[in-house]
């Protein structure tokens, strides 16, 4: 696919991918931006459309728009089935067509996916969250949960329905589980006449022994008061056993629940395979300091594919500021390779701090000099992650519904939208 001017090919449209493209804008350079969908999507708000406050259009843009007005960017929507990497070209399947695209400068940042540690059969029990579909699976099985628990007769059916597990007291479980916990209590809590959503059981299990493991101490016992205000019971130092239609196994103890979430572990994707390269235990792909490959100076991996360091030797952390930085400095040796420059100054991650939330009105911040909780943390973080925000109609329209759910408790996208599950009962109320 030479066409005269160097070509650089991106794979994946996350936060590390666009910020490779858009910090290449300037240059001689024909960019080729490679992803399985057509949109660019805000992950850390993925849980607020799968508990029903925000609805997928709000945190998600489609990724030709974003690049309509920088003229050296062509969009594929494809997916990567493998890379040669002595002959620098990529394998692509986009649907009915399957070709090779040739590259001069190839930067991944394909993300990961969820990781069941060895026990990929619960992934049909127990979603996780990482992408739309998810979460609209997620909205789908909470909401009709409760449906189904207004048209049972029998109490332990209905006790089942009631109960939910999230699987993970990591920052995604801590602020499921509370989330889901103020759907019932709040959002849904008038709106049935045979069951009272207040009823439902939210259990957050951790096999660790805090949640939010990654926080100090402190602030993981902030997140456990304000869960347990939420009603939110935590297990910690409990590990799954099994888990199957219906129930959960934790050791010898079975949980009914019908709606289980998983938020436990990630792992990343195949770009290791792909280029054969040395990968850490999650499988992400082990780089250089200017996120290069091994042996492959013009391969570049960023994001949750890659386990980086940097300059002074700090482990970066799967979120999206991260990401984002990875993604511009890999551009900017790019940029130096083009111009035959002195690779730029060694990288340094600048750590913008660490967020969680925990329903309306607590929160939890990290910033290394300065802690926040409560109100104010609750605050900080919704700033931090407006701003995060690709462009600014998403930031309208999520700062408005979100202010709009605070002071009325309202949520805007309680719609099922897919196949009713079979239950007698159900369709003979429709």
């Amino acid at each position: 696919m030479k066409i005269g001017r160097p070509v650089v090919v991106v794979v994946g449209a996350g936060f590390g991918g666009l910020a490779a493209v858009k910090e290449l804008a300037k240059e001689e350079v024909d960019i080729i931006l490679i992803d399985q969908r057509n949109h660019h999507l805000f992950q850390p708000l993925l849980y607020q459309v799968a508990t029903a406050w925000l609805s997928p259009a709000e945190i998600a843009s489609p990724i030709r728009n974003l690049f309509s007005q920088q003229r050296n960017v062509t969009v594929i929507m494809g997916k990567v089935t493998g890379i040669d990497t002595e002959a620098c070209t990529l394998q692509i399947d986009n649907g009915p067509r399957q070709g090779n695209i040739d590259y001069d400068y190839l930067v991944l940042a394909t993300g990961a996916s969820h990781d069941y540690f060895g026990n990929d059969q619960w992934a049909t029990y127990a979603p996780g969250l990482k992408t739309v579909e998810d979460a609209t699976g997620i909205r789908e099985r909470l909401l009709m949960a409760f449906e189904l628990a207004e048209m049972t007769a029998e109490p332990a059916e209905r006790d089942a329905h009631l109960t939910i597990v999230v699987i993970g007291g990591g920052a995604t479980g801590v602020e499921m589980a509370g989330s889901i916990a103020e759907l019932a209590r709040a959002a849904l809590a008038r709106d049935f006449r045979r069951i009272d959503p207040r009823q439902a059981k939210v259990i957050l299990i951790e096999s660790g022994p805090r949640v939010l493991g990654a926080f100090p101490e402190d602030l993981s016992e902030a997140a456990m008061k304000s869960l347990d205000k939420l009603g939110v019971t935590v297990l910690t130092n409990t590990r799954v056993s099994d888990c199957q239609k219906g129930y959960v196994m934790i050791g010898e103890e079975k949980i009914p629940a019908a709606t289980v979430i998983w938020a436990a572990g990630v792992k990343a994707s195949p770009a290791a395979t792909w280029l054969n390269a040395e990968a850490d235990r999650a499988g992400r792909v082990i780089v250089e300091s200017d996120f290069s490959v091994p042996g492959l100076p013009n391969v570049f991996v960023v994001g949750d594919t890659a386990s980086a360091k940097d300059a002074t030797g700090q482990t970066l952390p799967g979120i999206a500021p991260a990401a984002k930085q990875a993604g511009r400095y890999a551009a900017r040796v790019i940029r130096a390779k083009l111009h035959g420059k002195s690779a730029p100054s060694p990288f340094r991650y600048h750590n913008y701090g660490t967020m969680a939330t925990i329903g309306r009105h607590a929160g939890v911040a990290d910033f290394g000099w300065v802690k926040f909780k409560g109100h104010l943390g609750w605050w900080l973080w919704g700033i931090v992650h407006i701003f995060f925000l690709i462009d600014f109609r998403s930031r309208v329209v999520v700062s408005l519904n979100w202010l709009w759910s605070f002071l009325t408790y309202q949520r805007g996208a309680r719609l099922i939208t897919g196949n009713k599950p079979e239950n007698p009962q159900l369709h003979e109320a429709s």
